[in-house]
């Protein structure tokens, strides 16, 4: 199975061009950020837009932590891309640009984790962006530190970020997700405590090389026949 396919003609590859479209209804008024360029049929091609979320807390009591690595993929597609964050709607901090050809609204949510939902949902009612191109990328215990995993769809797996953006998703699941691995507690340490606690140095070192799956998750979101492979998992630490 193929997923994040860019493009609502298959094979296309064509020239980039980005603009914001505006559409006036009697009410709300609807923003759509999309990017076309004219087919060899001369008929017009058109980008369907993503919206890229990352998950955790604002402030910087919760920078570095392991909850929010969500934030941390953001921030890093953000200076690789050229994509300015300085924007607030909908209680979260976006920006919008792009990502090779494909036009991309990223988001992280200023509400703490556990309603994160509060931004994704208006964010994507309001930019009309599908439910299939709305990535979520957040921490995961489950996969050991360093590892990613990528998948099409699946339930919130008691993640409380994730629960609330399926809530306000009106408890769809059909979207994709980029998890990130931070492994589990040690010993009987509290989840909530080893969440919001920093990463060792060589849990960074570890968790940093993660950075390097972003040239991939380009390469899928590009309007080419390659794309990210499903329940793909990145073995990052040690190769």
């Amino acid at each position: 199975m193929e997923m994040l396919q860019a493009l609502t003609v298959p094979g296309a590859c064509v020239p980039f061009e980005q603009r914001t479209v505006f559409r006036k209804h009697q009410s709300p008024i609807v923003r759509r950020v999309t990017a076309s360029s004219t087919g060899k049929d001369g008929k017009k091609l058109e980008y369907t837009p993503w919206l890229v979320v990352g998950l955790g807390n604002p402030g910087n009591k919760y920078h570095g932590t392991r909850h929010n690595v969500g934030f941390e993929m953001i921030d890093r597609i953000s200076k690789e891309e050229g994509i300015i964050m300085n924007t607030i709607q909908s209680k979260a901090l976006i920006g919008i640009g792009s990502i090779g050809e494909v036009p991309v609204l990223l988001a992280k949510p200023q509400t703490y984790m556990n309603f994160s939902g509060e931004s994704v949902g208006p964010l994507a009612a309001y930019y009309q962006v599908p439910i299939r191109h709305i990535l979520v990328v957040y921490d995961e215990m489950s996969l050991p530190n360093g590892v990613m995993r990528l998948q099409p769809k699946g339930g919130h797996g008691h993640h409380n970020g994730m629960k609330s953006v399926m809530e306000h998703l009106d408890g769809c699941r059909q979207f994709p997700r980029l998890c990130i691995g931070i492994g589990n507690p040690p010993g009987t340490m509290d989840v909530k405590a080893f969440l919001l606690q920093k990463f060792s140095a060589e849990e960074r070192e570890q968790v940093e090389e993660y950075t390097l799956a972003k040239t991939e998750l380009a390469i899928g979101l590009a309007p080419t026949a390659r794309v990210l492979a499903v329940s793909r998992c990145w073995k990052l630490a040690n190769g």
